[in-house]
């Protein structure tokens, strides 16, 4: 069964920063999004969180492109995070969550897992 998910909007077109991420607070955790407006599609998210270090510090990491696939550099150890799969350039096994992203007029939303509830005993 596949897990329920909503669109949770997270910021705003206004919040962006060209060539770089921001980032955003989700019912799924610190997520990174970059915007490339060279590229098409131009929104990427992934998990803020550096995999290497256990810091949240993905966004402020520096936006690239090695040999066609967009990538961000965590600003720690410097590895190379594919902004289409998560995938690490360095290390294949190593990836970072990735989230689809949807504009919305001027609202940028993401698309999380719905939290489950926990069953209550009557």
């Amino acid at each position: 069964m596949k897990a329920r998910t909503c669109w949770e909007a997270v910021c705003t077109v206004d919040d962006l920063v060209a060539d770089s991420g921001i980032a955003v607070w989700t019912e799924d955790g610190p997520v990174a999004v970059f915007y490339l407006p060279h590229r098409l599609p131009a929104l990427f998210a992934i998990s803020h969180t550096d995999p290497f270090s256990g810091s949240n510090v993905l966004a402020r990491g520096i936006t690239g492109d090695l040999n066609g696939e967009p990538v961000v550099a965590s600003p720690l150890y410097k590895q190379h995070f594919s902004l289409r799969t998560g995938r690490c350039l360095e290390d294949a096994g190593v990836q970072v969550k990735t989230y689809p992203v949807l504009l919305d007029g001027n609202r940028i939303r993401l698309e999380v897992p719905v939290a489950q509830a926990a069953s209550v005993a009557a």
